[in-house]
């Protein structure tokens, strides 16, 4: 992996905590991570137009898939903002929401070519 990587994902992603998960399987984390690449975008972009339109219902059920689906990768971090977001959804709380949408989607910017090294990397 580069050192560029290795950054990275020390810092989004507890790489330890998810090859914990996988119990040091590679070729799932990889099948995982290829996964999170195809679901991620739309899931994301879902999330985004229910966002514009204060669609508080939506809100709140993408930001719980989204939640899952980071956890589930152990990007804690941004995982936390999803919680967030849903739980403001759930509150239908529409002031600041627009922001915390901008701060998932900086804390997401880089981790699909990340995730994506890091997955051909681990290939067998």
């Amino acid at each position: 992996m580069t050192q560029q990587g290795d950054r990275f994902l020390q810092k989004a992603v507890n790489l330890g905590e998810v090859l914990i998960r996988v119990e040091n399987d590679h070729e799932l984390l990889s099948e995982l991570i290829g996964i999170f690449k195809k679901d991620f975008p739309p899931l994301l972009q879902l999330l985004q137009e229910a966002v514009a339109r204060e669609d508080m219902e939506n809100v709140e059920a993408r930001s719980h898939t989204l939640k899952g689906m980071l956890s589930g990768l152990s990007v804690t971090k941004a995982a936390a903002t999803a919680s967030r977001l849903e739980q403001m959804g759930r509150e239908r709380k529409t002031s600041g929401l627009a922001d915390v949408l901008t701060i998932l989607e900086n804390e997401v910017a880089d981790l699909l070519p990340e995730l994506g090294a890091y997955a051909e990397e681990s290939k067998p």
